[in-house]
């Protein structure tokens, strides 16, 4: 009877400590999810983006100027720029320059065919030539009529010959003087002839009417030439162009509204496109008393005071007109400006945070003296990067930024 009162086990309830097996299994089940939301939550606040102000550092010594006026654009341009040609129409021969070829007043940059005014000279010069034969013929006919008038004097005076005689003698002198002075007329305008000649013939050697570099290389050996367009394609008016590299100035358009604050000699930096870390003293020379309607703006005429060979014209510029001449300086300390508020003392040492791809990077800087209002720094960030201004206390290494509106 004991016996049978036993409970099969296949029968019997799973139990475990008092509870069902099933209501464990849904409790583990709870904590891990539990423990999985917590997790995803952490992450998902971690990856939100940390709202910050940033700026973008410079060089020390490359930010502007601390009495500027305003700003104008503009170009560099050449006062002084030649197209040289010849002054006669002609045959090239030889061309002596290039672009960039350096050029003295009077070189020889061209020569011309001149076979033909090479003759006409020659033909000239033969002129004075026999200008000055004739002139001696008629010398001795003076010489010999001047003898004839003293002894028909003499002949008269002893009464052995007539007045007409001694007359028509005294005539003969008189004419062949005339004759003599129109020869020497004739030998001074063949002198002249042969001037003009001369010059024609030094019309075919084109020279360089001032010191300066070649920009442009017209023409060809073979082509022709004319001071004067001949209104089709084979004929050229020049053979280069020259500018003066002394004469290089900047004209700048100042917006009319501010055209009231420039003036004569007003000191100014020029800045080229081609050289943003080049600074070139310069001060404004004139403004010129026309507007342009279309754009509203002055043209301002700027000198360089400092002539370098990396400016050439029609180069892009950008000009600052000062309040007052900049004193001489020091050459700066090489480094970067960062703004005092950029600067964090993070694990016992100085650090900014440096935005790359939307990430912050935190970097260790040293630091040198402070520069006006701004801290130098010497070594871990370079200019032209981004940097978190007053970075917040939750901003961590690898962080995801965004800036502030």
């Amino acid at each position: 009877m004991l016996k049978e009162l036993r409970i099969d086990g296949a029968q019997r309830e799973d139990h475990d400590g008092g509870m069902p097996r099933w209501i464990w299994g849904a409790a583990a089940g709870a904590v891990v999810l539990a423990v999985a939301g917590g997790g995803a939550w952490w992450w998902l606040a971690g990856a939100k983006p940390v709202a910050v102000q940033t700026t973008t550092v410079r060089a020390n010594g490359q930010g502007p100027a601390a009495d500027a006026v305003l700003q104008a654009t503009g170009y560099v341009t050449a006062r002084r720029m030649a197209t040289v040609s010849a002054q006669i129409t002609g045959t090239l021969t030889e061309v002596l320059i290039d672009e960039g070829f350096k050029v003295k007043k009077g070189q020889v940059l061209a020569r011309l065919d001149d076979t033909g005014l090479k003759a006409g000279l020659a033909a000239a010069e033969a002129q004075v030539r026999t200008a000055e034969a004739n002139q001696g013929q008629l010398r001795a006919q003076l010489a010999q009529a001047q003898a004839d008038e003293r002894r028909q004097a003499e002949l008269n005076a002893s009464g052995m010959t007539t007045r007409q005689s001694r007359e028509q003698a005294a005539t003969a002198v008189k004419t062949v003087s005339a004759q003599l002075e129109a020869s020497q007329r004739q030998i001074e305008a063949a002198q002249a002839q042969v001037r003009q000649a001369r010059v024609n013939f030094d019309y075919a050697t084109v020279r360089a009417p001032f010191d300066g570099v070649v920009t442009a290389r017209a023409a060809q050996v073979g082509e022709i030439i004319s001071p004067l367009s001949a209104g089709g394609g084979y004929t050229r008016t020049g053979v280069g162009t020259i500018v003066d590299m002394d004469s290089l100035e900047v004209n700048v358009d100042v917006n009319e509204a501010y055209i009231a604050q420039v003036k004569a000699d007003m000191p100014c930096e020029a800045v080229l496109d081609a050289y943003p870390d080049w600074k070139i003293p310069a001060h404004v020379v004139a403004v010129i008393p026309s507007a342009d309607r279309g754009k509203a703006t002055v043209k301002v005429r700027v000198a360089l005071e400092k002539k370098d060979d990396r400016v050439v014209p029609d180069m892009g510029v950008r000009v600052t007109f000062l309040a007052a001449k900049p004193k001489e300086q020091a050459k700066p300390a090489p480094g970067v400006l960062l703004p005092p508020d950029a600067v964090v003392d993070r694990d016992g040492g100085p650090a900014v945070f440096v935005v790359q791809d939307n990430r912050a990077e935190r970097r260790v800087v040293k630091l040198g003296g402070d520069v006006g209002k701004f801290k130098l720094a010497t070594e871990g960030v370079k200019a032209g990067e981004t940097v978190v201004v007053s970075p917040p206390a939750e901003l961590k290494q690898g962080s995801t930024v965004s800036n502030k509106e």
